[in-house]
């Protein structure tokens, strides 16, 4: 019968394998095909992080604060770890981002219930993938070097934070041996503080009442620097230390290498600096704002730069 195959009609099988060949390429095509849909349909891995530290991990000064935690730790939704998840999401990488991070937390602190809190430790599982943390201000009292420049004279007081750094530096290196510990394959990723205050003069377009030259002299702005620029190389050394143990750390600072020199993202934006600074001022003691806790410490926009190098840092 026309146009049917006949078995009959085949010269050893000639017939049948042009038929058949055609057939079983095009098969083939759609099962590589669907696999390959398959295959890219398939859920990733999420990269699951913990963020762990103080006011700078936190975000305080950065605004938009998670609900109960304005007034204690202060958890704000632009925090660098925030904004580090964020960009990573608008690459492609699914993200689940817990902060335990608090307001005025030292090494210690998060090891123990703090402010009515947990352990911040105990955020940390086996299958945790990431921890960002920033931590060491509060070993070294950073903070009162800080009041200390703004109510009286500070400009020879920097040893009582640099003879300091050695024993946070130890406490640090036990303290990610011990993250490692519980979180066996996460990366550490340890993010400085930088340079909070113009080293020279106010910039002409410097409005904040903190550059007044009353508050901070130039000689207290030399040590305050000097300070700052210590507290980043300790940490930096610190991490370099436990990666040389087999910590899988890594290190992120608004500084360059050397710890004195400001990173291009941040250059030229430290308070008093720039019409634009990353850090805040006075403007955070008027009555609707954070308060002390929050002066020069980073802003929105210094969080969102600090997050945007993390996430960079991030393979």
């Amino acid at each position: 019968m026309a146009g049917i195959l006949s078995l009959d009609s085949l010269d050893s099988g000639e017939a049948l394998n042009k038929n058949i060949l055609p057939v079983a390429v095009v098969l083939a095509a759609f099962l590589v095909c669907a696999f390959a849909v398959v295959a890219s349909a398939a859920p990733s891995e999420p990269v699951r992080a913990v963020v762990l530290g103080d006011s700078t991990a936190s975000g305080t000064g950065a605004g938009d604060y998670r609900d109960g935690t304005a007034r204690t730790c202060w958890r704000s939704a632009n925090s660098y770890g925030e904004v580090a998840a964020a960009k990573l999401r608008a690459g492609g990488r699914d993200v689940e981002l817990r902060s335990v991070a608090c307001s005025g937390a030292a090494i210690d602190d998060v090891r123990r219930p703090f402010k009515n809190e947990p352990a911040q430790l105990e955020a940390l599982q086996p299958e945790t993938d990431l921890v960002l943390l920033t931590l060491g201000a509060n070993d070294v009292g950073y903070a009162e070097f800080g009041t200390l420049c703004i109510t009286g004279d500070c400009s020879t007081s920097g040893n009582t934070v640099t003879d300091q750094l050695p024993a946070m530096s130890d406490n640090l290196f036990r303290l990610f041996t011990e993250i490692k510990a519980k979180s066996p394959t996460a990366k550490i990723i340890a993010v400085a503080y930088g340079s909070q205050l113009a080293r020279g003069h106010n910039s002409l377009t410097a409005l904040d009442p903190v550059c007044a030259p009353l508050v901070f002299t130039g000689a207290e702005r030399v040590e305050g620097n000097k300070v700052a620029s210590a507290l980043d190389a300790a940490l930096r050394a610190t991490v370099a230390k436990a990666r040389e143990s087999g910590v899988d750390a890594s290190f992120v600072s608004p500084y360059e290498a050397d710890s004195v020199t400001v990173g291009k993202a941040f250059a030229g934006h430290s308070q008093c600096e720039a019409g634009a600074p990353y850090y805040r001022g006075f403007d955070a003691l008027l009555p609707t704002q954070e308060g002390r806790e929050a002066v020069l410490h980073l802003n929105k926009t210094g969080q969102s730069v600090l997050g945007g190098l993390v996430a960079a840092s991030i393979r």
